[in-house]
């Protein structure tokens, strides 16, 4: 049988790369496929800069928790094509598709498609809908590729529930250049008279939201405003205009965290309130409790890229590639090093589409020195001795490796050392992968 990944390596000889913001491919598309956008169960459609997966990750968690069937579709994927699929299973987690589904499903679509100008992502996008639409589940949660208003995922017709996490800049070629252009392009997913969960946000990108959302008639619950999160003694304390629950700290680490999974909890209890849905405070809790998102200030698992190091080193991992997500992530080693002092060591790699000044800036007073490294996976990547230049610049003492092994090598860990792995999904899967702890 040919595997998916073999049929999505010929898809990209033959369509372009990256994307191309526009719905008339996609729309014809689908219309061959039947229309499976508009049969699949009630959607949640999720937008934003930073923390989207996370909050689709403790959205799932919480939603399994109760009892409840989920499909998940996320991109990037970190390790196997596979990742971008999960099919909702009753009672219990949902399952990444396997390969022989996944390949049938891209080889449907293609064929369907006919050879006709699409991009790869557009083609994966409507194998999403398709094996969701056959698949029997109780809610979907669809994450937006880039931007929103002309992603590819905003094709349907309706949808039970929106969100928008954190806007920063990024992507700027495709969404605008000032916070309030990319809010526009976020808020593009809102749906006449659906609610519209909004997690924090700078003013700048809330005014445009909030405008959009009163245009489009749509009830909004704003983090800060109808609902909130802290830490409190240990715990996380939730509030909205209904309730104050007392819960665990999320199992994710980080400030930031504990807000995303605030707008998760809004998010759900909206849902299942609308969808006649039952939602207890344990299954909250217990979603909090078991959430995984790999690749987001994760600890790297014991596997064969750590099997050689020291016991001293304490091994990162983070995908976030702005500088809002650097600024969010800096803090949590600032965290880390308050609690456990260590010295910091960045092993960097970027794509060449990034802002690697603004990332680096973040990181400045707290990492002793960064270490460069290429990205196997993606050809777009910045040359490391390039982006050791950059971290130089930003003030930071740096050296370009060819590899993260070698970068590896390079760190002394004769005392306890911690590492960050950032600056990139694909550097993160890439570890992982070397690791050979794939996500599952």
């Amino acid at each position: 049988m040919t595997s998916a990944a073999s049929r999505i390596e010929a898809l990209m000889k033959i369509h372009p790369k990256g994307f191309d913001l526009s719905l008339g491919r996609i729309q014809d598309l689908l219309e061959k496929l039947g229309s499976p956008q508009d049969k699949l169960p009630p959607i949640i459609h999720v937008a934003g800069t930073n923390g989207k997966g996370s909050t689709i990750a403790f959205t799932r968690a919480i939603l399994e928790a109760a009892g409840l069937s989920v499909h998940v579709h996320t991109s990037p994927h970190l390790v196997n094509w596979q990742e971008r699929y999960r099919l909702g299973q009753k009672n219990g987690p949902g399952k990444l598709t396997s390969d022989e589904v996944l390949s049938d499903a891209i080889r449907r679509v293609a064929e369907m498609n006919a050879g006709q100008p699409i991009t790869v992502f557009e083609v994966l996008t409507a194998v999403s809908f398709l094996l969701f639409s056959e698949h029997p589940a109780d809610v979907c949660l669809i994450e937006v590729g880039l931007g929103g208003r002309l992603d590819c995922t905003n094709v349907m017709k309706e949808t039970a529930l929106t969100i928008i996490t954190p806007i920063s800049i990024d992507h700027e070629a495709y969404l605008g250049d000032t916070l309030a252009k990319i809010a526009f392009e976020k808020a593009g997913i809102i749906k006449r008279k659906t609610p519209l969960i909004v997690g924090p946000q700078e003013p700048e990108a809330l005014a445009v939201i909030e405008q959009q959302a009163a245009r489009n008639l749509a009830p909004s619950f704003i983090s800060g405003e109808h609902f909130s999160a802290m830490r409190e003694n240990g715990r996380m304390v939730f509030q909205n205009e209904e309730c104050l629950l007392d819960l665990s700290l999320p199992k994710l680490p980080g400030d930031h965290q504990v807000s995303n999974a605030a707008t998760a909890i809004e998010a759900c209890r909206q849902l299942c309130a609308r969808q006649g849905f039952e939602l207890t405070e344990s299954a909250i809790e217990q979603g909090l409790r078991t959430v995984d998102w790999p690749g987001r200030m994760q600890k790297l698992p014991a596997g064969k890229l750590t099997s050689t190091q020291s016991d001293h080193l304490e091994i990162w991992l983070d995908g976030g590639h702005n500088p809002g997500a650097a600024a969010m992530v800096s803090k949590h080693m600032a965290d880390l090093e308050e609690r456990d002092p260590r010295p910091l060591i960045l092993i960097c790699g970027m794509l060449d589409t990034k802002d690697p000044a603004g990332y680096f800036n973040e990181f400045v007073s707290l990492a002793e020195q960064v270490f460069t490294v290429p990205i196997q996976s993606s050809d777009a990547g910045v040359p490391a001795k390039k982006l050791a230049q950059l971290a130089a610049e930003s003030g930071l003492q740096s050296r370009a490796t060819t590899s993260l092994k070698e970068a590896l090598s390079f760190v002394e860990a004769n005392v306890p050392v911690r590492v960050l792995i950032c600056g990139s999904l694909y550097l993160v899967g890439d570890a992982l992968e070397q690791n050979d702890t794939p996500p599952s």
